[in-house]
């Protein structure tokens, strides 16, 4: 179950941050470590930091964009300092920690922390499914990355030993099929001329945010795809009615 859950960091700046995250995630039983587009990789400085858990730093799974790091994951949960919502579902550490052990059997989880000076951009933010948000010390909020995927992975590991709960029934889609999706969607709000090319405005933008948030079981977001292609070949019966008449 643990091996489902995905640790990202995104474009790390300081290769000791990757050490330091390899050692507390093997510190709770988590090894899936996906760096995206790191600043330094390998270092010797990681290694050094990384102590016993250099088999988790070895084994990390480079990718240059968010999206390839999570296109097979069917929940992401983006992680801030901020109490930024997007409005997003906001969890904290513990609750967070309940829901990744509930839905990890299903397949890949990614849990995602953002870079040092100034953690997950807007629009990362934005692909996530949930939003985990860690309360501290209102004078002194911001924790270091690996203090943050030290704090959250000690959730996962306690909610994991926990006696079993009820697992999730539902399947959900995974990240790659949602992005489907949404190009199929925008396709067909554009043929119905929803939106216009040249004023598209934010009308994407919130789609995908609502649909992110309200996460369509995979029987439903087929049912969503099946109403899309009915509205396709209606377009196309009607435009072919009319090139005749």
């Amino acid at each position: 179950m643990l091996n489902n859950v995905r640790i990202v960091l995104i474009n790390t700046f300081h290769p000791g941050n990757i050490g330091a995250a390899a050692r507390a995630m093997k510190n709770m039983g988590l090894s899936q470590l996906w760096l995206v587009d790191p600043r330094e990789h390998p270092s010797a400085e990681a290694d050094a930091r990384a102590a016993g858990a250099k088999d988790v730093l070895d084994n990390a799974t480079v990718v240059g964009t968010l999206k390839e790091a999570i296109a097979d994951c069917h929940l992401v949960i983006g992680t801030s300092a901020r109490n930024r919502t997007f409005d997003l579902p906001i969890l904290d550490a513990r609750t967070c920690a309940d829901k990744i052990i509930c839905e990890a059997p299903q397949g890949p989880i990614a849990l995602i922390f953002g870079r040092e000076t100034m953690g997950l951009l807007n629009e990362e933010l934005q692909l996530c499914n949930f939003h985990v948000y860690i309360p501290a010390n209102p004078e002194y909020p911001v924790l270091n990355v690996s203090q943050a995927i030290q704090l959250l992975s000690y959730e996962i590991w306690m909610a994991s030993q926990a006696p079993a709960k009820e697992k999730a029934t539902f399947e959900y889609p995974r990240q790659k099929e949602m992005e489907l999706f949404y190009e199929h969607l925008e396709t067909v709000i554009k043929a119905t001329h929803f939106i216009i090319p040249q004023h598209e405005g934010r009308a994407m933008t919130k789609l995908k945010r609502y649909f992110n948030r309200t996460r369509p079981e995979k029987a439903e977001l087929g049912m969503l795809r099946g109403i899309l292609t009915s509205v396709q070949e209606t377009i196309e019966r009607l435009s072919s009615n009319h090139k005749k008449d």
